[in-house]
């Protein structure tokens, strides 16, 4: 109804869950670190908990969809079985073949451990995933733990991940279930978003459906997150009630005033609606849940540094890719082929599957990817070891942007960007771009740079991509109700690169003059001509500033 209104591809706020819209906020990206961690070789007994509409769910699909490398994948899904049926779901789920006349409970576990010992022995790893596992009867939870028991000397035969609610931890605390308890070798708690998270979660949903434009207002998104308190499946339901409320009004833009009339209508009257101490008291709760953040990422940090050698670790550790489908690790990238360091000529016709081959072969972990591009930016910049990198480098006033769009999106944009290539014999692939123009890409490596026709690259490239760009003002979102010094910075940056004769003293109001020199400047850039600042113009008015790295200055493919 409202999706040719906005100019959207689809609806952007369904709460069906999908990997797609996945935004990884530094509480997502860890939890999917959890889960990384639990299928790989020293992986064990994981638990994920998190309030209803936190997005556990969403984030167990999207390990789902990653190319793990000989793992295989039991989900159950329905939790309220008991321990026959149970344990007949998992080797349904496995393939695992099993006499169907007179089935016992042992003739299942016999079966199952043939299986898994069948499958070690061929060097592949199975991992059990049991989501709503606050649901599961004591008895079934006690089968869990005798399965924890097949093993082989050196390692369990199945790594197990119960996903639920806050009451599975009260579950698992009971006396008569503290021996399961015990085995859970990683824990992590999803908690909702902040005030800021929610204001890019809707931001990203947006995008992701084809959004090229600011629909809600800052002020909108705040009175969002207060609503919500930052759960993003009544996130995606106010939103959406929003966006319907607007088109009925044939607004373009969704105020604060649409949006309270949305959650009402949505999810009822908060009782804080109208308390005065609501919102203090909510800040206490986020500065709580920022605490338990940073004791789950020093956890993390011990728990990898136990059991992985960390001698060869990269200059700033990633944790999560612009796609959110690779985990970074600290492994250094063998000597590539002498015929991989030289890059072919800039008018040389695509041979995809040379080019292809040249790019599996230069291929390096994120983290080293990452490393490149912040030293783009400034080659003092160091991330501590175990830090989320975009949270560490907003201190330095760099900001990562996640997007998706096209070629001409990256032209117009003109930053370094790193860029995910599913290559057909390696799977997803993090490359830096240094260069681009309208028959090639080229691409900065540790063995030199790489141009690659995009003829070739279309096929491997979905579109997604994260750049750095340097902030200038404390906004993100410069428009008609702004005030302040953000709106002076406007100016400055205007009369810098159009000319624009800004008035006398600098205005501190956003008015129709400043408007109509924004959208001019808009135009001539290929921006979105709505006459504010959102964080595309944002990014093309730091063109210029000294030590902005841009694709134009590295067009040779050298960073």
């Amino acid at each position: 109804m409202y999706i040719e209104f906005f100019q959207l591809r689809e609806m952007p706020f369904s709460i069906t869950p999908d990997p797609a819209y996945l935004y990884m906020s530094p509480r997502h990206q860890e939890a999917l670190g959890h889960l990384l961690y639990g299928t790989g070789q020293y992986g064990g007994f994981v638990q994920l908990t998190g309030e209803v509409g936190t997005g556990k769910t969403t984030i167990v699909r999207t390990l789902l969809e990653q190319r793990l490398d000989k793992v295989d994948v039991a989900f159950v899904h329905n939790p309220r079985l008991n321990e026959q049926e149970f344990v007949q779901a998992i080797c349904d789920e496995l393939g695992v073949a099993y006499p169907r006349e007179q089935l016992t409970l042992k003739t299942l576990i016999d079966a199952l451990n043939e299986h898994l010992l069948r499958t070690h022995a061929e060097g592949r790893r199975t991992v059990l995933i049991i989501d709503e596992a606050q649901n599961l009867q004591p008895e079934v939870l006690e089968q869990v733990r005798l399965l924890t028991n097949l093993e082989t000397a050196k390692e369990k035969l199945l790594r197990i991940m119960l996903i639920g609610q806050p009451e599975l931890s009260a579950l698992l605390a009971r006396p008569d279930l503290r021996q399961l308890a015990s085995r859970i070798t990683a824990r992590f708690h999803l908690t909702p978003l902040g005030a800021r998270e929610t204001a890019e979660y809707i931001e990203h949903r947006l995008k992701v459906a084809g959004s090229h434009g600011e629909v809600f207002t800052p002020q909108a998104m705040e009175e969002i997150h207060r609503y919500t308190k930052g759960v993003p499946r009544l996130i995606n339901i106010v939103c959406d009630r929003a966006l319907l409320g607007a088109y009925a009004q044939n607004a373009r833009r969704i105020t604060p005033e649409i949006v309270r009339k949305a959650a009402r209508e949505a999810i009822g009257q908060l009782p804080d609606e109208f308390d005065p101490h609501a919102r203090r008291r909510w800040r206490w709760i986020e500065f709580g849940w920022a605490a338990a953040l940073l004791l789950s990422l020093a956890l993390l940090a011990w728990s990898l540094t136990r059991h992985h050698d960390a001698a060869t670790a990269p200059a700033a550790k990633v944790t999560s890719p612009p796609s959110a489908a690779v985990a970074a690790t600290n492994e250094s990238p063998a000597p590539a082929p002498a015929a991989a360091a030289a890059a072919p000529p800039a008018a040389a016709v695509a041979d995809p599957a040379a080019d292809f081959a040249m790019l599996e072969q230069t291929a390096e972990p994120l983290g080293a990817v990452m490393s490149r591009l912040i030293r783009l930016w400034d080659s003092k910049i160091v991330v501590p070891r175990g830090e989320n990198v975009c949270a560490a480098l907003k201190r330095e006033r760099l900001e990562c942007y996640r997007g998706h769009g096209s070629w001409a999106d990256l032209t117009q944009m003109n930053r370094p960007t790193i860029l995910t290539l599913d290559l057909p014999s390696s799977g997803a692939q993090n490359f830096l771009l240094t260069g681009l123009d309208a028959q090639s890409a080229s691409f900065a490596t540790a063995y030199g740079p790489v141009r690659v026709p995009l003829a070739s690259l279309d096929g491997v490239w979905n579109g997604e991509f994260l750049l750095l760009w340097r902030r200038g003002t404390a906004e993100t979102y410069i428009g008609p109700q702004t005030r302040g010094a953000s709106v002076a910075y406007l100016w400055r940056r205007l009369a810098a690169l159009d000319g624009v004769t800004p008035p006398t003293p600098l205005p501190t109001r956003f008015g129709p003059q400043l408007g109509d020199a924004l959208t001019q400047f808009q135009k001539t850039r290929g921006l979105v001509a709505d006459g504010v600042a959102g964080i595309r113009t944002l990014i093309a008015l730091g063109d210029e500033v000294p030590q902005t790295p841009t694709l134009a200055a590295a067009a040779d493919g050298t960073p």
